[in-house]
């Protein structure tokens, strides 16, 4: 008898790097996409298929775009912050004694606001949360390129809109009294 076993391994499929890190557009063709960073400006594929960067004038174009819907989304980010602080109502303080140093006790009040979930300023901040989702896995997908210019835009955008909006924003959560 012949014990031994002869065992043919299955054909792998080993794609190329060609197709390994390419896509079928809608009209069959294939479009190389870049798994690293680079700077250029000729056939950037932006967000939507027939949204394809061609020139060097299409390419600042897009960049101020996308550095303005960055910004935007900071600013957003914020505006959503203070609409939500003026909308708020049922403002309740509670007031707890902790212990202190050598023996003493503090009062620590805290402030608890909400909203009312059917409510015109829920319903704003509902649409303006999902406003925000969107812009922000654009920004995130614009990124996903690896096209320099366009990564530089979103991230001077970012924070050209911090820089500008974020100021304003409100540190002070909780009022804290301590009575000896």
């Amino acid at each position: 008898m012949n014990h031994s076993h002869h065992s043919v391994a299955p054909p792998h499929h080993h794609p190329t790097t060609a197709t390994a890190h390419s896509h079928s557009g809608g009209d069959g063709h294939m479009m190389s996409m870049p798994m690293t960073f680079y700077f250029g400006i000729k056939d950037v594929e932006l967000l939507f298929s027939g949204l394809v960067i061609k020139t060097a004038g299409e390419m600042a174009g897009a960049f101020v775009a996308v550095f303005l819907l960055a910004m935007f989304y900071e600013g957003l980010k914020i505006a959503r912050e203070s609409l939500l602080r003026k909308s708020q109502v049922s403002i309740r303080y509670n007031s707890m004694p902790v212990p202190g140093p050598n023996g003493t006790i503090l009062m620590e009040t805290h402030k608890t606001v909400g909203q009312q979930m059917l409510s015109f300023p829920h319903l704003l901040q509902t649409v303006l949360h999902i406003i925000q989702v969107v812009i922000s896995y654009f920004l995130m997908l614009i990124f996903m390129t690896y096209n320099g210019y366009l990564c530089i835009a979103v991230a001077a955008g970012a924070g050209t809109g911090y820089f500008l909006f974020s100021w304003k924003k409100a540190v002070v959560v909780d009022i804290t009294e301590h009575c000896h």
